[in-house]
């Protein structure tokens, strides 16, 4: 199943993904109705709707390539993240859904897919398109049988971009430098406290990051059978994760000693990084491309990926999620045209424009393997081959309590074992 808490959004945005679920029916009613005839005739002129400020520029001129080469004509419509979704639910509730669209993460992409405003393009890298990008991205991106969000078994979307998650780390605040990153998360705090640098993580990164700090406990499929449904949120792995949190608290160096919240949440916390005023935080690889539009000047910091936990027993990893890609309209009048311009996009060629214009961490794995990786996004580039591929995800209501959890115990509202027994409910009510 297509995985995911992200992207920025995955996995990012709680309002989003609440406006997301309450339209499911009107979705799928919108999906019941006759598709439109393809069209036989005249110019090609496709429609992409763009949820990434950090990739329109390469967007764009990729399109302008592509129109060149082949006279198909595309406009980027790219309405801002805030408004993307909310603006592609009210196109697929008045059947006007363009050519292709963003994905996002899986939770809110499935209401689209299940109303069928999306191909399956299964046959299509089954066929050899399959090449383009790491087997992990493509598992990841595939709905299998079963799946928790109930959309029919197939792959909807295709990614050019890999996330994973850890620490975006500014040298010069915090004395800790790129060649020798701390070892321990014990050893990244100390740091922190010995500079009196701080530390920001926003509530709606929470739920990945105690993810990847349980897999010093877990393995992927005990992660797995937890997010099913199947194991308990109550085992210490997960207890030990939020630890983590407090440790941040009693050491001083949380921010504002809190976690904060909303819906610009994430966003604050990237710009509090970038304008230098923040010495570390927890981002996914796509900060490095918030990053070189918020200050290009800022140059010199680093990224790593989680450090190991102490009494860990696994080496921790990183969540694994696809990033931006794109979803094929299969209703649209160019649905042939639209899939062999999605299939040029995520070409090597063109992976490689947005990886070196956009600092977007490629899925192809050629690429992610070359030397031509930015230098931000190294240590992000590192967690790929052994981050965690989940077959699952978080349910919205799990999401929730985990972001509202974690603020209120660094508030001392609640205890670790408290937080993971509202967790727990939350999971019994949507497994």
């Amino acid at each position: 199943m297509g995985t995911n808490t992200t992207a920025r959004g995955a996995r990012r945005r709680s309002t989003i993904v609440a406006a997301s679920l309450a339209v499911v029916g009107a979705l799928a009613l919108a999906g019941c109705s006759p598709s439109d005839e393809p069209a036989t005739t005249g110019a090609v002129e496709l429609t992409f709707m763009n949820q990434s400020r950090g990739q329109e520029a390469a967007l764009t001129k990729l399109a302008q390539q592509y129109t060149q080469k082949t006279g198909v004509k595309i406009t980027i419509d790219s309405p801002g993240p805030a408004d993307y979704l909310p603006k592609l639910q009210a196109k697929a509730q008045s059947r006007s859904m363009p050519d292709v669209y963003s994905s996002f993460d899986a939770t809110q992409m499935a209401p689209f897919y299940k109303a069928g405003w999306a191909m399956d393009l299964t046959a299509e890298l089954n066929a050899g398109w399959s090449k383009s990008f790491s087997p992990a991205v493509l598992k990841m991106s595939a709905f299998q049988e079963g799946n928790n969000l109930g959309v029919k078994p197939g792959t909807y979307a295709v990614h050019w971009e890999t996330q994973t998650y850890g620490f975006l780390i500014n040298p010069a605040l915090t004395g800790v430098s790129a060649d020798k990153p701390p070892a321990t998360t014990t050893e990244f705090i100390d740091a922190l406290a010995a500079k009196k640098a701080k530390f920001a993580i926003a509530a709606s990164q929470t739920p990945n990051v105690i993810q990847g700090l349980a897999s010093n406990w877990l393995t992927d499929d005990e992660i797995a059978a937890t997010l099913n449904g199947k194991a308990s949120w109550k085992q210490d792995g997960w207890r030990n994760a939020f630890q983590f949190l407090l440790d941040l608290k009693k050491a001083g160096v949380l921010a504002n000693d809190s976690i904060p919240g909303g819906q610009d949440d994430h966003p604050n916390v990237e710009s509090a990084f970038f304008t230098k005023s923040m010495g570390a935080i927890f981002d996914a690889a796509p900060g490095v491309s918030v990053g070189l539009r918020t200050n290009p000047e800022f140059e010199d910091y680093f990224s790593t990926g989680l450090p190991k936990a102490p009494g860990g027993i696994h080496n921790p990893r990183s969540p694994g999620i696809p990033g931006k890609g794109a979803v094929i309209n299969p209703r649209g009048k160019h649905a042939k045209e639209a899939l062999a311009f999605v299939k040029w996009l995520t070409e090597p060629a063109q992976q490689a424009v947005f990886a070196k214009d956009a600092r977007i961490l490629p899925s192809n794995p050629e690429l992610l393997a070359g030397a031509d990786i930015p230098a931000q996004l190294a240590g992000f580039a590192s967690g790929v081959k052994d981050m965690q591929v989940m077959s699952t995800t978080f349910t919205p209501d799990v999401n929730t309590a985990i972001r509202t959890e974690s603020q209120r115990l660094v508030l001392g509202e609640t205890t670790v074992d408290e937080a993971l027994t509202t967790i727990q409910a939350a999971q019994d009510r949507t497994s």
